[in-house]
């Protein structure tokens, strides 16, 4: 059995046995204030007028326990909690699926096949996603190119090149950089990238190139802080052998950390990949909202188009719920939801593969 099975038997049986050793007013209260969180839960859902009653009831009764029985109401507490976060989870992507099934059954594969007429014409009834799934890889993949060597030449240094009272200034610096809203971004990419990308170039304002730039750099904290941490947890022991050895500071790094933090690495470069194809606003603001594919070619990324994230920004307000364009944005929504989805397992399993490496085992 799998280490992570096993704290998960023994997380259940902790519970089951604590749930065996109540006295009676302690399973009362326990059993109230499940019921209730319940009652609030399924009232928000269906819009009920005795969602907040519910609610009430749920915190007097949390407020009970925490004086009767502190730790009992702690375990359930962060237990409802987890579940109600895990079920919030659900009910959107069921929700995103259940409002996209229209245009999925109008389109069907013509909505992301790439070798049809690609066409998005509301009027015509054209409704083809490719334009914006190109455009979304596109800009992913310049973004990456500016976040991954950046961000990994970042934690080299932080980790492993920095004196210690530089990298207590360096390190939050960068983590700051993740809290800068979104649209500030955008704002300094329309009004300082876009032009100066678009004289020096000869291109015209909106393109992919310089939308994949102003991206890169929002994602370049996440690629630092993570990957600093991968480097951090490779023992100091494996690097100390190596300099015993005779290898230099570069070759410690290049022959000892960076293979063994590979894994954290591949994980922080794909969290980088999820931040720049969810990003909105930055994007929202450059763009020049083109939905058609790159011109001459497909892969010019000096022209530009639509994203999945700006198609729904730029459009969700001015469409009528109901209609055929209204289940595309929420189709494009599914589409996101299921490549994030994809890179966060990835990154999840890169990251426990780099732990069971660590701890030796295969």
């Amino acid at each position: 059995m799998s280490q992570a099975a096993s704290q998960t038997s023994r997380r259940t049986l902790s519970l089951v046995r604590t749930a065996m050793e109540l006295d009676r007013p302690s399973l009362l209260l326990a059993t109230a204030q499940i019921l209730l969180i319940i009652g609030a839960f399924v009232g928000f859902i269906v819009q009920s007028a005795w969602t907040i009653t519910f609610l009430y009831g749920f915190l007097l009764a949390v407020g009970a326990g925490w004086l009767v029985r502190q730790a009992l109401t702690a375990k359930i507490v962060t237990f409802l909690m987890t579940a109600a976060t895990l079920s919030t989870l659900g009910l959107i992507a069921a929700f995103l699926v259940r409002e996209a099934i229209p245009m999925f059954r109008y389109a069907g594969l013509d909505l992301i096949w790439p070798f049809g007429s690609n066409a998005w014409s509301t009027s015509q009834g054209q409704f083809s996603l490719v334009p914006m799934i190109w455009g979304t890889l596109l800009t992913t993949v310049i973004a990456i190119l500016v976040a991954a060597p950046f961000g990994v030449a970042g934690a080299l240094f932080i980790s492993e090149i920095a004196p210690e009272w530089l990298r207590e200034l360096v390190k939050p610096a960068v983590e700051l950089l993740a809290g800068i809203p979104s649209i500030v971004y955008g704002f300094i990419g329309f009004t300082i990238i876009n032009p100066y990308v678009g004289s020096m170039l000869s291109i015209s304002p909106g393109a992919l190139f310089a939308i994949g730039l102003v991206i890169g750099f929002m994602a370049l904290p996440t690629v630092v802080s993570v990957a600093e941490d991968a480097l951090s947890a490779v023992p100091q022991s494996m690097k100390d052998g190596s300099m015993a050895m005779g290898a230099t500071d570069w070759q410690t790094m290049k022959s000892v950390s960076i293979p063994t933090a590979f894994s954290g690495i591949s994980a922080a470069v794909l969290l980088g990949v999820g931040r720049a194809i969810g990003e909105t606003m930055a994007a929202t603001v450059m763009i020049s909202h083109s939905r058609r594919l790159p011109q001459p070619e497909p892969y010019n990324v000096f022209d530009s188009t639509e994203t999945l994230t700006t198609l729904i920004a730029s459009s969700y307000g001015h469409v009528t719920p109901g209609e055929l364009f209204w289940s595309a944005l929420f189709a494009a929504g599914v589409l996101l939801m299921t490549i994030v989805t994809g890179l966060g397992i990835v990154s999840e399993l890169i990251e426990r593969r780099m732990h069971r490496k660590l701890r030796g085992g295969q």
